[in-house]
């Protein structure tokens, strides 16, 4: 059950999740908000059967005798939720709920889950120290995805350079995310203007719009800076791209330091909390501090520059995604914890780490 009508990371990899365990002979309930796109999405997949209901104002009180007649209807295994509107509305006594958090989520209503999910070490630690026994919590990653694209890797790069007049002496830069302060755009446009050759994609959409496109003419970099607005053909972009830029203040995980491994673009990142644990500096990414926008715009030139660099970074990040981050590897994990929820085992000790 995922209640967000959004689009954003959680919610795209809400989308990916429930496709791949499906994938993988899982047969899912799945309950949103009506969504004609995710609606869509799911229509096509034989183990993906759709509920839409819709809760908050005068459908609230509906919407949640409906949910409790459909969870009598289908008894369902267990209630996996997503973010805090759906546990928010998660009723007990049905079945065990598993919670999975992407953030650090007021925990008050979390703990009438049986297993809470964090996708980086330190959201599991956080829940421990909010009280949540060891036991009950477990980290299971996000994957990384190599979407299909038809466009083959030239044709994508001369269609983008053409559509926005990037020259051919220009690196192309790619940041992916949402317009809001958390993703730090407004450091990434001050390093761009401290750096040569570069012109910078922007795929996202939120509440700095107006501020970041202001900064883009203070800086006089209305051609090198271009903000694209919300992009689902991330694998197009990633392949017209040379550089993956992830500037985060505060990211729990990062799911686009995945995807950059996995579409083999050299990754540079800031030491926020999740890049901080996926990253080992310097041979999967290079890592600069939080806002230090000489050194995110230094971490750039280098990587423009070495092009042994770039070919280090992009073969043990692949490396790295296959091992640990991949579709299939994390479905399993997620199959594995379903079975032990059903049968009422604990988490161990190394999973609750």
């Amino acid at each position: 059950m995922m209640l967000s009508t959004q689009n954003g990371g959680a919610e795209t990899f809400f989308e990916k999740l429930v496709i791949a365990l499906a994938d993988a002979g899982v047969y899912q309930d799945v309950v949103i908000e009506p969504h004609e796109r995710r609606e869509h999405l799911f229509a096509k997949h034989p183990n993906i059967r759709i509920h839409t209901l819709r809760f908050r104002g005068f459908h609230e009180l509906l919407g949640r005798a409906r949910l409790h007649l459909l969870l009598r209807r289908q008894q369902p295994d267990l209630l996996m939720t997503w973010m805090s509107r759906a546990i928010k509305r998660a009723p007990t006594g049905y079945c065990p709920i598993v919670a999975r958090l992407g953030g650090y989520y007021r925990v008050e209503r979390y703990r009438k889950s049986d297993r809470l999910i964090g996708n980086t070490p330190d959201i599991v630690r956080y829940l421990q120290k909010e009280g949540i026994a060891a036991d009950k919590t477990q980290c299971i990653p996000n994957f990384g995805e190599i979407a299909p694209c038809d466009t083959d890797e030239s044709q994508a790069r001369n269609e983008v350079r053409q559509q926005y007049g990037i020259p051919d002496s220009h690196k192309v830069l790619l940041a992916l995310g949402r317009l809001h302060p958390a993703k730090a755009h407004d450091t990434l446009i001050q390093a761009v203007a401290l750096t040569d050759n570069t012109s910078l994609l922007i795929a996202g959409d939120g509440p700095l719009k107006s501020e970041l496109e202001q900064l883009i003419v203070e800086l006089k970099l209305q051609g090198r800076v271009h903000l694209l607005g919300w992009r689902r053909d991330t694998s197009y972009l990633f392949k017209a791209s040379d550089i993956c830029v992830f500037p985060s203040r505060e990211e729990p995980f990062g799911n686009v330091v995945v995807e950059a491994w996995a579409q083999q673009v050299p990754l540079v990142t800031t030491a926020a909390a999740g890049p901080s644990w996926l990253v080992t500096p310097g041979e999967d990414g290079l890592l600069v501090q939080v806002d230090d926008v000489s050194a995110l715009a230094e971490a750039i030139n280098q990587v423009c520059e070495n092009e042994a660099l770039r070919k280090r970074l992009v073969r043990n990040g692949l490396n790295t995604f296959t091992r640990l981050y991949s579709r299939e590897a994390i479905a399993t994990q997620y199959i594995e914890m379903f079975n032990d929820v059903i049968a009422g085992k604990p988490v161990s000790e190394a999973e609750a780490s």
